[in-house]
């Protein structure tokens, strides 16, 4: 197996290590002056992308984004780390808090249908919706057997094998090209893009689209009513001995 040409899906969330704070109107989380990344599940997405090309499985690494303005950096990102070309999918800065994976699914099949690829690998999900909805819906609207959460990704007669985590183990299932597969982070280890490559990346091209042009409506189909913090959690109580707390127990009626 060579030659392969891969979609490859990232998106621009906010970093994994802010302190996420509810908006005032609880219809959202406060997103403005807030530091912004790459999804870490798409991090691994195009890892193995460019480890597939290095393998000289693939020929061509295509990386798309659905997002405000800002997603070109995502997109750079990706660039450095390996990516040939990229493609924004431009939603005005705003909005795209209200683009949801069926919106998402839609236009990747739009882009599929443009592009070609053998093969498309999104992250299992994205860290600010934790929705993991988009493969699987994309898996459908293009009929395409999917693989999700690999852990493992190995290619050979046509055929992709992917091992992924179930509750009981470790499952391994066999997908014929196309195909659409996403990443657990146990799938490999993204590498970080060196500075040589930053500078290569700035040269590389990125397509500029919206929904409209590639025929789909992003409209959503759910509602947010409310966005509430978690409830704290109470301190727990330190016991010398197990008859105390079979004590306390029975004091808070457990027992």
């Amino acid at each position: 197996m060579s030659g392969l040409r891969v979609l490859v899906g990232v998106k621009r969330v906010i970093d994994y290590a802010v302190k996420i704070r509810v908006r005032p109107d609880s219809l959202g989380v406060v997103t403005d002056g807030v530091k912004h990344s790459m999804n870490p599940f798409d991090e691994n997405a195009i890892e193995e992308a460019v480890r597939m090309k290095q393998k000289k499985i693939v020929k061509e690494i295509i990386v798309a984004s659905c997002g405000p303005p800002q997603a070109q950096e995502t997109i750079r990102t990706a660039l450095a780390m390996g990516a040939d070309r990229g493609i924004h999918v431009e939603v005005p800065a705003g909005t795209d808090a209200n683009l949801q994976p069926l919106g998402v699914a839609k236009i990747f099949a739009a882009l599929v249908e443009q592009e070609k690829p053998d093969l498309v690998i999104l992250g299992k999900q994205a860290i600010d919706d934790d929705a993991n909805q988009t493969t699987q819906l994309l898996a459908g609207i293009l009929d395409w057997p999917q693989g999700t959460m690999a852990s493992v990704v190995s290619a050979g007669d046509g055929a992709l094998t992917i091992t992924r985590e179930i509750d009981g183990g470790l499952e391994d299932i066999s997908v014929s090209l196309p195909a659409v597969i996403s990443a657990d982070l146990r799938l490999n280890e993204p590498r970080y893009a060196t500075l040589p490559n930053i500078m290569k990346a700035k040269k590389k091209k990125i397509a500029k689209m919206d929904p409209a042009s590639l025929g789909v409506d992003i409209t959503p189909r759910l509602k947010i009513l409310n966005v509430v913090d978690p409830p704290v959690r109470q301190a727990g109580d330190k016991v010398p001995d197990v008859s105390t707390l079979m004590e306390k127990l029975k004091e808070k009626g457990h027992l």
